[in-house]
């Protein structure tokens, strides 16, 4: 059987202010702990701060979820007559468009 290496690792986000609130991440890998600690270097962040930003921004998506696809193009080409939204085709097959010259 193979062992992985696992370090304790607690990052702790103080619960000071009624919006605030605490997180523990335990049993976090050695080599992500050590990433973290160099990105957060990079960025002249702690490594609580550097958790926080990666928080902020994995979940800021969910606050503006994207606009589908085929409303996107229509708004693009909409000046040269397209008006309606491009019907999204899940689950089919991507084909190649031919082009005869």
């Amino acid at each position: 059987m193979h062992w992985r290496k696992v370090a304790l690792f607690d990052i702790m986000i103080s619960k000071l202010v009624k919006s605030m609130a605490q997180l523990v991440v335990r049993n976090l890998e050695e080599d992500v702990k050590a990433r973290l600690r160099r990105q957060a270097d990079r960025h002249g962040h702690s490594m609580e701060e550097e958790v926080r930003d990666i928080l902020r921004n994995a979940v800021g998506a969910e606050k503006h979820p994207a606009t589908p696809l085929g409303s996107r193009l229509r708004q693009r080409f909409e000046r040269i007559g397209l008006d309606e939204d491009i019907k999204e085709l899940h689950g089919q097959k991507a084909r190649p468009t031919v082009f005869e010259g």
